[in-house]
């Protein structure tokens, strides 16, 4: 079928065409008077994205997503919201609204439940494409009830996001509650161990001047040692080498020893002399010899103490020496104690202060998790409050008549050409053509009128009628 075979077909049924337009238009236009005003009331919240949290001091890194402002769009339609803002509307306290539930639900399920899912139909939740804004609407056949019920969504709204905010932090407050009382027990555990320790051991810090003290003493008591054992060797080699002491540098260089041996050089020398003139029995000569034999004892005595003296200085030196050996191992010993126990010490100490740290973290945490649990405060304002419109949404006269006449247009041209195919008629001479297989010689054609409807349509139809190259045909006017 061709342009001119479908305004041919359309110029035939024209009435039919017109009659389903004109009956699509009447009937949109008693159904828009039938129908019932719609209100629509709109309030927008803004949702603060940038500004830090004043409790933790940080903007929330989820708050930055592209996905966040879709979330919030799916907690306003949810259900928990709904609900919230049937209880704000006192919805679920009017009797008439209960015994509405009960005819339609037969007393099954929950009232809130049923006016929430109720509400949520005629709700609409449209974020901006560019901005942190989201606009709520809420359409009813009474304009002050859609303001009000718009204006108690975007409230529910925020008491939701404020308790999807307090709930976790309030079950994480009391978490850390019970962490803080384990934590604060083994903290004073920790601390018991690391006192009773150092009572016992007496050491109260792990300071390493303390062990620098005793190297030191031992420092000392080493040169000391040193020192002592020079002296042992000295009078060791002196005893071993005394003799009867004549030849022994300290009897020899002894002013006393020297004093009497020169005395005694002298007494010999006057015994010489007398021995020549006085005979033995001379009691001079006797006198010299006793006064001679006087000086030698003096002498071996002074000996013997020096001898003595060596002897004792020998025996103070190795008792010293071994002293000394006792003393540097006994402090040794000692170093070694306090370095075992200062090494017991810092790890008692280490314990105390890593159960200081978990302690003082999980102290942070749960004040601020309880801080938060009683926070009353969202990053949502409501930027512009639901008013009651002053203009119904719809019905709208004007756009129901315009769809009426496009779908009249339709269905009458759709109805026109259901007509055609039920009662076929032959309408040019190209389909007359086509039908017998014959082709047209002559066509004859009505004396012209004025151009009505009817015309107007021929005429258009003429203008498109296309010819094809390969037919002759003869037209007799």
């Amino acid at each position: 079928m061709n342009i001119h075979q479908f305004l041919i077909i359309l110029l035939a049924r024209y009435k039919i065409a017109l009659y389903v337009l004109l009956a699509t238009v009447t009937v949109a236009f008693a159904v828009t008077l039938l129908m019932p005003d719609k209100y629509v009331a709109s309030t927008s919240v803004l949702l603060d994205v940038k500004t830090p949290d004043p409790l933790v001091g940080m903007a929330m890194a989820g708050m930055a997503m592209p996905s966040y402002m879709a979330t919030q769009t799916d907690i306003i339609t949810s259900e928990r919201v709904a609900q919230g803002a049937v209880k704000l509307l006192k919805l679920d306290e009017s009797p008439q609204v209960r015994e509405q539930w009960r005819k339609a639900t037969q007393g099954k399920g929950q009232l809130v439940t049923w006016l929430g899912s109720l509400l949520s139909k005629k709700l609409e939740v449209k974020p901006s494409r560019d901005s942190n804004v989201i606009d709520i609407s809420f359409s009813s056949d009474d304009p002050a009830f859609a303001a009000v019920a718009a204006n108690a969504f975007a409230q529910a709204y925020i008491n939701t996001n404020l308790e999807l905010k307090v709930e976790p932090a309030r079950q994480y407050a009391q978490w850390f509650q019970v962490k803080v009382a384990t934590l604060r027990s083994e903290l004073e555990n920790a601390q018991s161990r690391l006192s009773a320790y150092q009572k016992q051991t007496g050491l109260v810090s792990t300071d390493i001047r303390m062990q620098n003290v005793e190297s030191t003493k031992i420092a000392e008591l080493s040169g000391q040692l040193v020192v002592s054992e020079g002296q042992t060797a000295d009078t060791e080699s002196k005893k071993k080498h005394a003799g009867t002491g004549d030849t022994l540098a300290d009897v020899m260089q002894n002013p006393v020893i020297l004093s009497l041996k020169s005395e005694l050089i002298k007494q010999e020398g006057k015994l010489q002399e007398a021995s020549l003139n006085l005979g033995q029995n001379n009691p001079q000569y006797q006198a010299m010899e006793s006064q001679i034999a006087s000086l030698k004892q003096k002498m071996a005595e002074e000996t013997k103490k020096i001898l003595d003296s060596i002897n004792t200085a020998n025996s103070v030196n190795m008792q010293k020496r071994s002293e000394l050996k006792a003393a540097i191992e006994s402090h040794k010993q000692q170093v070694m104690e306090d370095s075992g126990q200062r090494d017991q010490i810092a790890v008692l100490e280490r314990d105390v202060e890593s159960a200081q740290k978990a302690y003082d973290t999980v102290v942070q945490r749960y004040t601020e998790s309880n801080l938060q649990s009683q926070s009353n405060q969202t990053n949502i304002t409501v930027l512009t409050p639901a008013s009651e419109p002053l203009a119904r949404s719809s019905p709208s006269m004007f756009k129901n008549l315009l769809i009426a006449v496009f779908m009249g247009t339709l269905l009458g041209v759709g109805g026109a050409f259901v007509a055609e195919m039920l009662d076929q008629r032959v309408r040019t001479g190209e389909s007359l053509g086509s039908a017998t297989g014959v082709p047209v010689l002559v066509q004859f054609k009505k004396d012209s009128k004025p151009l009505g409807i009817r015309g107007w349509m021929k005429k258009m139809a003429g203008a498109v009628k296309i010819r094809p190259r390969f037919r002759k045909a003869v037209t007799v006017v």
